[in-house]
């Protein structure tokens, strides 16, 4: 009986596709985490800033993810989640603006924003990726529910989970998430 829901996940995982900018899907889960992993790696060479973000459970993959592909992947990440800040963007700004507005400060040409939201379809996210798109950033979305979601076309790599399920679709996210940054680990070494 338990085991029915890993038998999903790993169905959802086995579905779950990585789409260019335009929509065309990697042609298999081997291809998509080698692109992913070049990116990265391409982070990491260049000295660029990586920056994560996500609302509710995705936030808690995005501030994980800051740390592990900090301490583990040798990259620069920032988070975007101190509190003081985050209230000031939000009383401020407006709830819509927490993400985009530091954006505005801290991004730059050439960093990366990895956008996970697991509806595809939060403001506030939305709102980051313009942000990014106008600071020429690089951009990776992580999303699941309905393929039509307002991320999915946004940026240059697109993780889509079609499976409306809060718990599999964050799962995967994180997964895949932290497959990427152990393969740069593995390859690269523990950076401290």
């Amino acid at each position: 009986m338990y085991t029915d829901y890993l038998k999903k996940l790993f169905c959802y995982l086995e579905e779950t596709k990585v789409y260019d900018r335009e929509k065309n899907p990697c042609r298999d889960y081997e291809e998509a985490i080698q692109r992913l992993v070049d990116l990265f790696s391409e982070m990491k060479e260049n000295g660029k800033q990586v920056f994560f973000i996500g609302n509710g459970g995705s936030a808690a993959i995005a501030s994980h993810m800051t740390a592990d592909f900090m301490k583990n992947g040798g990259m620069k990440t920032y988070s975007l989640y101190d509190n003081s800040v985050t209230t000031c963007m939000g009383n401020d700004y407006g709830y819509e603006y927490i993400f985009s507005r530091p954006l505005e400060f801290l991004g730059n040409e050439g960093d990366l924003l990895v956008a996970v939201s697991s509806s595809g379809n939060s403001q506030n996210i939305v709102n980051a990726i313009q942000a990014a798109q106008k600071k020429r950033m690089k951009i990776i979305t992580l999303s699941g529910f309905q393929k039509e979601n307002r991320i999915i076309g946004m940026g240059m790599y697109n993780i889509h989970v079609p499976v409306s399920h809060y718990g599999m679709v964050e799962s995967i996210h994180n997964l895949i998430l932290q497959q990427i940054v152990d393969v740069i680990m593995d390859r690269d070494g523990e950076c401290l």
